[in-house]
């Protein structure tokens, strides 16, 4: 049995899981431990307008009900803090290390960046944790990867390092499992690109990811909005860096590997999994007929390679890669350039404060003089829930965590990237390398 430190809800898990608790007559048990956001089904554009589709209204409508009835922090269309809930709580301060974190949402294992146990449940288990701040669980198995080295500095992004890992390891191998990531390499990471990593746990199977909370940890956290204060901070710093892993400690299954081998990444399949460097070809396997599958449906041949194939789409956002350091990076590569005309290029920032941020330091003109469209914070194009839909049949390079048939529109086939290959092949029209 887990308690529960901070519980963290959006519009699409919790409305049943308010109904079950409801149905019988049992109170929210800790209120104040739950944090809700709007993200996933809201346009991304004229936020300040009624929302248009029927279902997504209704869902975001019954969220600020729903908390207000119980008495919930809630941050709604408008709100200065809202923004997608793996982007917003982190960069409030809402997440800290040692904290146990769910929320009903896969990509909850993000938070896991800062050395928090955190893992996405399902709506019963919302209902769950509604009702007695508690979860019942099987008791996960422990895995460790270690990437050791240094990466190429400017073109090798974490978003690169974990879609090689997953590549390697494939999909299933962290079922079961919660993952430690060690090593240089991540200790090198910035916060930005530790919860990039450990968002994606979720991706090889894992229950959650996590890596062990360090100064770059604390400077992050320190002075945010919600963060401890003076010498309640310095307190919480003494405690935050005993969670680091014991020396000798047993893991389940180890694995290794050299940061200096990776380079620039890019799916080509219908899972994570199958992903290649953006210079490989296609693998030539045979006698797998998922395999065939995966490659009819996104309209390649074995032993193709992708590197210069025409793109009319490019996503950049989503819980993976929406934070400021990602458009930093993006601004940076495509200042005093053009996106090519063949190109729908969209930029859609985590969160409110995101959205600020490029404001002040100027990245929106840089953005809007290349010709990119940027929107409001959501989930946006990365899960075909919202507007923000890929056409049938076309290609998108997209910097989300996903690219399962249909994720982001009926027909749509994703290519996932790092930021930068995304910005890379928006100015260039077709696959490109940096």
């Amino acid at each position: 049995m887990l308690y529960i430190d901070k519980h963290l809800i959006h519009e699409v898990t919790s409305p049943q899981a308010f109904s079950e608790v409801e149905g019988r007559g049992i109170p929210i048990f800790r209120p104040h431990q739950v944090v809700a956001t709007t993200d996933h089904n809201v346009p991304t554009v004229n936020q300040h307008l009624p929302i248009k589709d029927a279902l997504s209204k209704k869902q975001v409508e019954k969220l600020l009900e729903n908390c207000e009835k119980h008495n919930i922090t809630c941050y709604g269309l408008g709100h200065p803090y809202q923004g997608i809930v793996h982007v917003m709580s982190p960069e409030l301060g809402i997440t800290q290390p040692g904290m146990t974190m769910v929320c009903g949402d896969s990509h909850t294992s993000t938070h896991g960046a800062f050395g928090t146990i955190a893992f996405g449940i399902g709506t019963s288990q919302v209902a769950q944790v509604f009702a007695s701040q508690c979860l019942l669980l099987q008791r996960p198995k422990k895995m460790r990867v270690t990437v050791y080295g240094e990466l190429k500095k400017d073109v090798v992004s974490p978003k690169d390092v974990i879609l090689y890992i997953i590549s390697e390891l494939g999909t299933n191998s962290g079922t079961g499992h919660f993952v430690e990531y060690a090593g240089q390499v991540f200790e090198d990471m910035s916060m930005e690109g530790r919860m990039t990593v450990c968002n994606m746990s979720i991706e090889m199977g894992a229950r959650g990811g996590m890596i062990a909370p360090d100064n770059t940890t604390f400077e992050y956290i320190k002075g945010r909005e919600f963060a401890p204060k003076g010498n309640k901070f310095e307190e919480k710093v003494v405690y935050w860096n005993t969670l680091s892993t014991d020396k000798g400690a047993d893991f389940d299954l180890e694995y290794e590997f050299d940061g200096s081998k990776i380079e620039p990444m890019i799916t080509y399949g219908t899972n994570p999994g199958m992903g290649i460097k953006i210079t490989e070809k296609i693998p030539e396997k045979e006698n797998d007929p998922s395999f065939e599958k995966a490659l009819n449906y996104m309209g390649f041949k074995k032993g193709e390679k992708l590197l210069g194939k025409s793109i009319k789409y490019v996503f950049i956002g989503s819980c993976t890669n929406s934070r400021i350091e990602d458009f930093r990076t993006v601004a940076s590569y495509i200042k005093g350039k053009k996106k090519a005309k063949n190109v729908n290029a969209l930029l859609v920032p985590g969160s409110q404060k995101v959205a600020q941020q490029i404001e002040d330091e100027g990245l929106r003109a840089i953005f809007e003089e290349a010709g990119f469209s940027i929107r409001q914070p959501g989930c946006s194009a990365c899960l075909g829930m919202n507007e923000d839909k890929i056409p049938e049949n076309e290609y998108c390079v997209s910097t989300s965590n996903r690219n399962f048939e249909g994720r982001q529109g009926q027909g749509a086939r994703t290519l996932l990237t790092s930021p930068l290959t995304a910005a890379a092949t928006a100015i260039s029209g077709k696959i490109e390398n940096v």
